[in-house]
């Protein structure tokens, strides 16, 4: 409301009041609360009907946890437009930051306080309408329900349905019709970019039959394009939090690409004269390329290859992490399982859900889909799939998107990797990657883009490792997209087949399975927090984070020492871009992130793990403690010397072998006279490491 100048004590404050412009006051003088809201108020022309809404309590479920700071604006902005009337608004939120919460909230406001009575919220799968009804919206009780089987019960307050259950070809199927005009007072549409853009949607059919309603609409990517614009219904956006502003803050993970070229896409492939398929068709004789493969023309062998560099990857960093493998369309999602499966098959044997399809038309792979997205169940692990698992879908500890299909719009990139945008400490996500055998990573160009990779990677030899190392200069990718985003009428050609349930009209497919394909180019390039390249090496650019977050190496000493946990300075470091097993691979898997730091930032000689634990041994160190209490802590050094800092310091520690054998957690903790002890003989072992 205004500022302080310290040298007279007064405060400036503008207020626009009958002949009073702007004037000081003292600090003593300044205005209450209650004041400054009648003096915001009178600014903005609430009314106290308008007030009672603006006013109204956040839902609250006692837990004291509250939204953040932009769902806070997006709701407020939300809340005071439609109590000046607004009707039609649009909220822009990157996926991974809580649309479904927000939208709660706003409804939860404008139901509280009577300004709203009737509401639908539509989304167009079924999933994103259970998910809501079971978690979000779950305070809503007995006055929520799903319109589902066509059936219409009016009892209800809060509705939520699939625009799907609601429409059809047939006029008697549109169930929407069978409520009033007015019946709702507020529409709300999840993902609103998938149909109420176009004029001519079923969506669009629905919010003009209620067009008395205030509607709103929320999406991650808003279509914009000559014949389909959410802006042109809606208006401009109310409140924007982007990609880009997701990751600076902390709340969305960054993520590096994996950048894989194979010979036949880049450099396309002509039969031979009078050449045959596998099934005996008579191959067309022209030069197939990227847009043909897995669609009119399939190179079985590059199925396998591209199933090869996702399991090598996951070989060599975890092949549980969770992987969505984006394909052309349900045949080819099923060959890549099938080939997935073949490379695999060790875990396979262990568990036949290690790699599954979920696509529209498996009832057996849709029933694994709360499995994939629930973090506590371990299978499936890969899932391959074409455009289900596009949108809506919350994966919170996928750590491996990998597009094998071709994508020409925006909107539809965005969708996929923001599957793998959220962030989740417990299970050790704060940031994933991207693998692209399809140059879909060439839309990082487009301007329209509001968050970069901090890497992306090609090897350059058909050998090299799939796993990213730093390169001593990493080469911008072309500026050139190979393909326009959409025709000469702005149609957005991605969306002619939205759903898995239709993967376009049929086309001959040609299967052939005696054609060599090899990689030609695999690179790295990385990008900083505001999304620009990093032309230095990936070494230097952590140099330079270094330096900004420590003034000098005792600052850093001073720090690391003092943290009751390390992994607290390690999370911090990885949220401001520093990759540390990225830097491992390239220095050394056997050093403690310590000693990459010191090393990278100060020059200093790097020592092992092992050495480390070395040097702890040789100074006598556990001569201090009892006979059991010594194998406890001498199996702790023995488990920082092969995983690091960050296993040792959980107390979690104490369930697994060799702990199990000294006693049970309680047992061994009694050995230490209790946790805090325990804690402080750990923290004691900790200064023990790193005073060499």
């Amino acid at each position: 409301m205004g500022y302080c100048d310290p040298g007279s004590r007064r405060v400036s404050n503008k207020i626009a009041t009958d002949g009073i412009i702007e004037r000081e006051l003292s600090l003593d003088e300044f205005p209450s609360a209650e004041s400054l809201w009648e003096s915001w108020s009178l600014h903005r022309g609430i009314t106290g009907k308008q007030e009672s809404l603006i006013t109204q309590d956040y839902y609250s479920d006692g837990s004291n946890k509250s939204p953040r700071y932009y769902q806070f604006l997006a709701i407020n902005k939300t809340i005071e437009a439609i109590a000046q009337g607004q009707k039609r608004i649009l909220l822009v939120m990157a996926t991974g930051t809580g649309k479904t919460l927000t939208a709660f909230q706003i409804i939860w406001r404008l139901w509280k306080s009577k300004a709203k009575k009737r509401i639908l919220f539509l989304a167009d799968r079924n999933i994103l309408v259970d998910q809501t009804i079971t978690n979000d919206f779950k305070p809503f009780g007995p006055a929520m329900t799903k319109i589902k089987k066509r059936q219409v019960n009016k009892s209800f307050e809060i509705y939520l349905s699939l625009y799907q259950a609601v429409t059809g070809t047939e006029e008697e199927q549109n169930i929407y019709r069978q409520f009033t005009p007015d019946f709702f007072d507020l529409i709300v549409v999840d993902e609103c970019h998938r149909g109420s853009a176009a004029e001519d949607s079923a969506w669009r059919q629905i919010l003009e039959y209620f067009s008395s309603a205030t509607q709103l609409g929320m999406t991650a990517t808003p279509r914009e394009s000559k014949e389909i614009s959410n802006s042109d219904y809606f208006g401009k956006p109310i409140y924007t939090y982007s990609l880009r502003k997701g990751i600076e803050d902390g709340f969305l993970a960054p993520y590096k690409v994996v950048r894989i070229d194979i010979d036949k896409d880049m450099q396309g492939w002509r039969p031979d004269k009078g050449m045959v398929d596998k099934l005996g068709n008579a191959i067309e004789d022209r030069i197939y390329n990227q847009k043909d493969f897995d669609k009119s023309m399939i190179l079985e062998q590059r199925t396998l290859l591209v199933a090869k560099k996702i399991s090598d990857f996951l070989r060599q960093t975890n092949r549980f992490d969770k992987t969505i493998v984006f394909c052309e369309n349900i045949d080819h999602a099923e060959r890549m399982r099938q080939a997935l499966v073949n490379e695999n098959s060790d875990l396979v044997a262990q568990n036949s859900r290690y790699v599954v399809r979920i696509t529209g038309d498996s009832e057996e792979g849709k029933a694994e889909l709360d499995n994939f997205i629930f973090p506590e169940s371990r299978y499936p692990v890969i899932a391959t799939t074409s455009k289900l698992m596009s949108t809506g879908i919350d994966a919170q500890t996928c750590k491996l998107i990998v597009l094998d299909q071709i994508i020409l719009s925006m909107t539809e990139f965005k969708q996929r990797i923001g599957r793998g945008t959220r962030i989740n400490e417990e299970y050790d996500k704060y940031y994933f990657t991207i693998m692209d055998f399809k140059k879909a990573t060439e839309l990082f160009a487009d301007p329209d883009f509001d968050g970069d990779p901090v890497q992306i990677y090609s090897p350059q030899h058909p050998d090299d490792s799939p796993v990213p190392p730093d390169t001593a200069e990493n080469e911008q990718s072309e500026k050139e997209l190979l393909y326009p985003e959409s025709d000469d009428k702005g149609r957005d050609w991605q969306h002619v087949a939205d759903n898995d349930e239709n993967d376009g009209p049929r086309i001959r497919r040609y299967v052939v399975d005696n054609v060599a394909v090899k990689v030609i180019a695999e690179r790295v390039q990385y990008f900083d927090a505001d999304g620009k390249l990093i032309t230095q090496s990936l070494r230097e650019y952590t140099r330079k984070a270094l330096s900004k977050e420590f003034a000098s190496l005792e600052e850093f000493l001073t720090r690391w020492n003092s943290a009751e946990k390390k992994q607290v300075i390690l999370e911090e470091l990885a949220r401001e871009g520093v990759f540390f097993d990225a830097l491992s691979e390239e220095i050394s898997r056997d050093l403690d992130p310590f000693d990459l730091i010191c090393h990278i930032a100060w020059d200093k000689p790097p020592l092992t793990r092992r050495e480390r634990a070395e040097q702890v041994k040789k100074r006598n160190y556990f001569t201090r403690y009892g006979q059991q209490a010594r194998r406890v802590l001498e199996a702790l050094l023995d488990k920082y010397a092969d995983e690091g800092i960050v296993q040792i310091e959980a107390p979690q520690i104490l369930f697994i072998a060799p702990f199990t054998f000294f006693g049970t957690p309680v047992e061994i903790i009694r050995i230490f006279n209790g946790f805090e002890s325990y804690q402080q003989a750990v923290h004691e072992l900790e200064q023990a490491l790193y005073s060499a």
